[in-house]
Formats: C-alpha cells, structure tokens, sequence
C-alpha cells in the first residue's frame, strides 16, 4: 500500500481500558492503558512514562476532557518533571467515544513510516473527518453542545429524546419521525455504544441515512454518562476505518519543521513541545506623506 513500518513505533496511550478499542486490522498496535492516574503513586507513574520513553522514544496520551482535574493535573506533572518534550498530551474536544475512535486510528498510523511528530499533529487532522453525537434521554444537563430553554423545558417530558451532534458542526433536535442530523458526506463506518437508553434509531434510522457502510458496537466509555450529563443515551461516531485512506490523508498535507523542538510537523501547533509556527511578518511598504491640503 505504499507504506512502510516503523521499527519502533511512536507508543499511543490512553488513560482507560474502556478507551482502547479493539484492532480495527491486524496493524492496528496495542494502546498503552495509563490506568488509575489519580489513584496511583506518582513515582509509579514517573517510571511508567520514563519506561516509554526509553522504549518507544516518543509518547502520545490521548485522553477526554471528561477526565477528573487529578487525571489532567497528573499527566501535566509527570511531563514537567521529566522535562521532556518527547511527551505529547492530547486533549480534543471530542465526546469519549470519538476519542477512542481517535487514538484507535492512531494505533493503525503507528504501525507506518511516520515521523513522531508527524504522527501526533495527525490527530488534530483525523478529527475533521469524524462526526460524533449521541442519541439522549435527556439535556437537561447537558453543557457540552449550545441547547436553547425550548429544549431544556421538553427534556422534562416523560419519554422525550433528543439527536445530538457535538462535533463536526454542533446540532440538536428533538426525536420525531422524521428528524435527521447533517451526516458525513464520503463513506464512513460507525460504532455504537448503548447506555441507558432502548432505541433503534442511531442504529437503523441515522445509519441509513447517513449511508453508513459498516456499524459494529461497544461498550459505552466511562466518562460518556459525564461527558453527556446522563447516563440514558445511545453514543454513535463516524470515522474511515481504512489504514491506506488515513495514510494518504496525512501525507498529503504538507511538512513542516517546528521551529522550536527540530521535528517534523503538520499544521501550525507542535504536539510535543506547543511551540506555534512563527507569523510571517507582512511586507512592509514605503510609506510616502500625501501633500497637505
């Protein structure tokens, strides 16, 4: 297919067992599962990240920004204190089961001939291409996605449902036989993940009209019922499942040199060492008095 392997391959981690999917191929690489960060000693997570390190040579920690303060402060910590650059956190703003989609393609681009930091500017690239929402029972605490007073006040009502799409484009409707949600326009899979919530819609009504060419489902992450603000939903995402599409997506773009650290980059942002690419100044033009009067 045009790519070659890593000998060592960029470690990609998550900060749950729930948040490693399975392989979608037989290149996809195990994840790293950074587990009970805010319940482990920190020495312990010292000398987990510090074994990465020398194993892998650069690490990249995906992880929600459902995650308690303590998860966050902990990861920020470690990487302080190693004062590595070869420590890359992650933290779109995505819903949990669209970061696991997420990390999982990263697991199959780790397994080619990409750079480190070519790798880790990837994921803000591979989020375009996702749409993720849920199907819920309820948002009356729902803070992630703009929901207006009309929708809070029938959220109330016995049985009511809502479609929501939180990423790519934001979008709420009220369940009714004919509701729909602006789907992907090129041929995408989807995986499911039920909680509290007895419905066929996700899976028959949205997968048909988004055209869905493959649906498999699992298990509901942890901090879904958090991330969505109940626990009766039905979360859904989108994403090309194919490693060859991804591969082609990210070599495409264009390389950049972060000016910074000396890696390989794609976009404007250095995952590994946050160093933005410098503003071209603009060509500065003589500037001539006009004549009085």
């Amino acid at each position: 297919m045009g790519y070659g392997e890593l000998r060592v391959p960029t470690a990609i981690a998550v900060t749950g067992a729930d948040m490693a999917l399975p392989a979608q191929d037989e290149r996809t690489l195990p994840a790293v599962v950074l587990d009970g960060l805010d319940r482990q000693p920190l020495d312990h997570t010292l000398a987990v990240l510090r074994t990465l390190i020398d194993q892998h040579g650069h690490v990249v920690v995906v992880y929600s920004r459902a995650v308690s303060p303590a998860v966050d402060q902990r990861l920020r910590t470690v990487r302080s204190l190693l004062e590595s650059d070869r420590i890359a956190l992650f933290q779109p703003d995505l819903p949990p089961l669209g970061l696991a989609v997420l990390a999982r393609q990263l697991r199959q681009l780790a397994s080619c001939d990409l750079s480190p930091g070519v790798l880790a500017s990837a994921g803000r690239l591979l989020t375009h291409y996702l749409h993720a929402g849920a199907l819920l029972g309820s948002v009356a605490r729902l803070d992630r996605v703009p929901v207006g007073l009309k929708s809070h006040a029938k959220s109330w009502v016995p049985g009511s449902q809502f479609a929501v799409l939180a990423h790519p484009q934001p979008q709420l409707v009220r369940l009714a036989p004919d509701a729909t949600l602006a789907g992907p326009e090129f041929a995408t899979s989807m995986l499911v993940a039920r909680g509290q919530l007895q419905s066929d819609w996700v899976s028959g009504s949205l997968a048909k009209s988004w055209r869905i060419q493959g649906l498999r489902e699992t298990p509901l992450p942890a901090e879904s019922a958090a991330w969505w603000g109940t626990g009766k939903l039905i979360e859904f995402c989108t994403f090309l499942p194919d490693l060859s599409v991804l591969y082609q997506l990210v070599t495409s773009v264009r390389q950049n040199i972060c000016h910074w650290c000396g890696i390989d980059v794609i976009g404007d942002r250095c995952v590994f060492c946050s160093a933005t690419a410098p503003v071209t100044p603009a060509p500065q033009y003589e500037q001539h008095q006009l004549p009085a009067g």
